[in-house]
């Protein structure tokens, strides 16, 4: 009797043919216990995705882990003889917290690594079964890679100081230009190493165009290294029929990969699912000299997939989340004006939903609080919305361009006479809890929050709280009730956010909007 693998879900077909996939290519399955000694990620957190993990104590008194990671158990423990290169794949369940769900989840990874004497040989291995098992999906996709040595080398080369390197980061990795620029002359960056760092975001595409472009602001050694090596990379791919897109602004913790870092979209879902790179500083811990690379593929992510794949020749259409109100409509109003508006006025009917196929837009009317949601779980393509909601949100999406519309600022404010006295923990009424939590969590100030969803100015007149956190844009309900601004912290204006898989996908679709958006706001 046939076996139909029809009747299996995604994620368990893609299984059985990366299991071949890799068992060909001579990869040795690892078999990983569903418990682990606390102590190995405990010592080794800087490795791990989340300091939280799961523990309990067995009945010898031990204090085990239920497996947070994969990859750090291979280093640690798997059989490489000397001088060779142990090649290891494995299909495993690990358990990380969901900033989603605010609990633990059970995620199903399937990768390989290779660990001990990684030459170019085994780089191009890697990264070409990684492209394969993309391919093994039947979906389109994209896999991407840059390499964190280009990206120190420039942090050094423009004389970035350390304390200033993860916001700077930070901004890179969100192709966030407007705040990259304002990081960089907070930490004193001259104008040129400034405009080398924004430089990174137009550094992607086709694999020889973006070195062409990148060689001229290889300004050391460390950085000419880097493109070399992507140049082997892309160049051994290409020889075997692959192509690899480059992005110099993918980065990642550069205190885990030090070298190559990939990552792959599928078309059709909103995050990536896979990710990897090479990761010596990690294999070093437990084999002295060792160099590592590898890969892991979020297999959970392809049940998201639906049956049917997009019929080919369908034009593009782009998804997006306008607030309600007064900014929707003027971001709507303004877009009209450049080509992307609907045959139907929507504030004219009850729809939800206006879309112009003819020019490739689609409008959703969502609440603003809702914006960055809709967007980073791709049911939009990209929104409008206030940097206030993105940071409370934490929402893991592009922030593509400031557009200057709906300026204010998020402030500390409490009573005329208010003094602060640092020997008493400070209550403090807002909304923005994640906001207020960590402002003061950066100047060490021991604070209450009292959740509310209005009328924020009230707590402190009835003794409800020392001061408030909020948005102040002309100060006068302030004043009218006796409070005044301590501190203004956080400059609040609307953003144009994009999903980062839907930017691999239709990034010329969305360059263009942008593009005209930035004319009539002149942002």
């Amino acid at each position: 009797m046939e076996l139909d693998l029809n009747i299996l879900r995604p994620q368990e077909r893609l299984s059985l043919r990366l299991r071949l996939l890799y068992e060909q290519a001579g990869f040795r399955q690892y078999r990983m216990g569903r418990f682990e000694e606390y102590g190995l990620y405990q010592q080794n957190r800087r490795f791990l995705a989340s300091d939280q993990v799961i523990t309990f104590t067995d009945l010898d008194g031990r204090l085990l882990a239920l497996k947070p990671d994969v990859t750090l158990s291979i280093a640690k423990n798997a059989q490489v003889e000397e001088g060779g290169c142990g090649r290891f794949y494995y299909s495993e369940n690990v358990y990380r917290p969901s900033q989603e769900s605010h609990t633990f989840q059970e995620i199903s990874q399937m990768g390989l690594e290779c660990i001990g004497e990684v030459d170019d040989e085994v780089t191009v291995q890697a990264v070409s079964l990684a492209g394969q098992s993309l391919a093994l999906t039947g979906r389109d996709f994209v896999l991407e890679a840059s390499h964190m040595g280009f990206v120190a080398g420039l942090l050094d080369a423009v004389g970035a100081p350390e304390a200033a390197r993860p916001r700077l980061l930070g901004c890179i990795r969100d192709r966030n230009r407007h705040e990259l620029q304002a990081a960089a002359e907070e930490a004193g960056l001259s104008k040129q190493g400034t405009d080398a760092l924004c430089r990174l975001d137009a550094l992607a595409g086709d694999w020889e165009a973006v070195l062409a472009q990148a060689e001229p602001i290889a300004l050391n050694a460390a950085m000419g290294a880097a493109l070399e090596e992507l140049r082997t990379l892309c160049a051994a791919l290409e020889a075997q029929g692959q192509k690899l897109r480059l992005d110099l602004s993918l980065v990642n913790d550069m205190e885990y990969y030090n070298g190559l870092v990939l990552q792959g979209y599928l078309a059709g879902l909103p995050r990536a699912v896979l990710k990897g790179g090479r990761y010596d500083p990690l294999a070093e811990r437990f084999r002295p000299g060792a160099k590592a690379v590898g890969f892991a593929l979020y297999l959970d992510e392809l049940d998201r997939l639906s049956d049917a794949a997009p019929e080919a020749g369908e034009k593009t259409m782009l998804n997006v989340a306008l607030p309600k109100g007064r900014l929707g409509d003027k971001v709507y109003n303004l877009l009209a004006g450049v080509g992307y508006g609907c045959p139907e006025d929507y504030n004219e009917s009850r729809k939800l939903v206006v879309e112009n196929p003819a020019a490739g837009i689609r409008y959703f009317l969502v609440k603003p609080s809702d914006v960055a949601i809709y967007v980073e779980h791709g049911a939009a393509d990209i929104g409008i919305v206030g940097k206030d909601i993105l940071e409370e949100s934490g929402a893991d999406v592009y922030e593509l361009l400031d557009t200057g519309l709906g300026k204010c600022r998020m402030c500390v404010a409490g009573p005329e006479d208010f003094a602060d006295d640092p020997d008493r923990t400070l209550r403090v009424a807002t909304k923005f809890v994640n906001i207020a939590k960590n402002y003061y969590a950066a100047q060490g100030r021991d604070i209450d929050i009292i959740k509310l969803n209005g009328s924020i100015e009230l707590a402190p007149l009835l003794g409800l709280s020392d001061v408030i956190v909020d948005i102040v844009e002309t100060g006068t309900t302030l004043r009218e009730n006796h409070l005044k601004v301590l501190t203004e912290f956080m400059p609040i204006s609307a953003r144009f956010v994009a999903n980062r898989a839907s930017f691999q996908f239709k990034r010329r679709e969305i360059d263009a909007l942008l593009g005209k958006l930035t004319e009539v706001t002149g942002a």
